[in-house]
């Protein structure tokens, strides 16, 4: 008899353009795993039903996104250092019980800036514009790093003090100055820009003047596909390289994977075969 695959899903709404379960079906295909994976639409208000759902299903794990980062990391019985500080989380796995939760959001984004982009972080000044749930699951992994400066913007400027404040102390343990500030009050320029604010993503406008770019710095948007093309375009007439967030896509998926399945899936080949798809005209 064949072995059944063992279910793994993404938790969202809305969950319909996820490219997770491509990413993870041809993650499994490339290592040879055994599983299969799901995008489920939650209803609002119904996230813990989807996970009990899960639980009797015999999941083993699921991705979170949107809306539900928050209550997942409510919801885990145990969770990384990442998820308590970010205080969100969008991985989970399931164990005899347990739910544990953790955040692999900012290390795909570490890996996609230096791996992807080739673009080394120590040392650097780095301007990281929003302070929500996205903006929180990347700083930590980019302390790490040891950037010599990293700034959080955000147009709320308290939601800003208290990521700084959070992450005080992992931003001394690394020798990193960590500062709160309005993006009107943004005077200097930035080796690299990440946008994880919901500009892209609503259509608004840059939420802070060209002034912070810097020639042949990195302009990151944590968004991808049409939504981010408004971000990249004034990137470029900066000066600056301007890359989208697919790469973090990908990157975050492979560290979710590897949690899940001890094995560590070949992501910078996933991710040029998933851009070629994107690329290819629709039929």
């Amino acid at each position: 008899m064949t072995a059944a695959s063992d279910l793994y899903c993404v938790l969202g709404n809305p969950v319909a353009h996820s490219r997770s379960p491509w990413i993870h079906a041809r993650f499994a295909e490339l290592t040879g795993e055994r599983l299969r994976y799901e995008a489920r639409l939650v209803p609002i208000g119904g996230f813990a039903d989807a996970l009990a759902q899960l639980a009797a299903e015999g999941a083993r794990g699921c991705n979170v996104t949107v809306p539900f980062k928050l209550e997942a990391a409510s919801a885990a019985t145990a969770c990384s250092e990442r998820v308590r500080l970010a205080g969100a989380a969008n991985t989970l796995s399931f164990a005899g019980g347990a739910i544990v939760a953790d955040n692999t959001d900012g290390l795909g984004l570490v890996a996609d800036i230096m791996q992807g982009a080739g673009f080394a972080l120590a040392g650097r000044d780095v301007l990281l514009l929003g302070a929500g749930g996205a903006a929180a699951g990347a700083l930590g992994p980019l302390l790490q790093q040891a950037p010599r400066r990293v700034l959080v913007a955000n147009r709320t400027l308290g939601r800003a003090e208290a990521l700084v404040q959070a992450h005080a102390e992992l931003a001394s343990l690394h020798k990193v100055e960590l500062l709160a500030q309005s993006p009107q009050a943004l005077e200097h320029d930035f080796d690299l820009i990440l946008n994880a604010t919901a500009s892209s993503l609503s259509g608004a406008g840059v939420p802070v003047s060209a002034s912070v770019l810097r020639a042949g710095g990195l302009a990151y948007d944590m968004m991808y596909g049409p939504a981010a093309q408004g971000f990249l375009d004034w990137a470029r007439a900066g000066g600056a390289e301007a890359r989208d967030g697919l790469g973090m896509l990908v990157e975050q998926a492979a560290e979710a994977f590897a949690l899940w399945r001890g094995v560590r899936p070949p992501s910078a080949q996933v991710l040029a075969e998933l851009r070629a798809l994107l690329a290819e005209p629709a039929r």
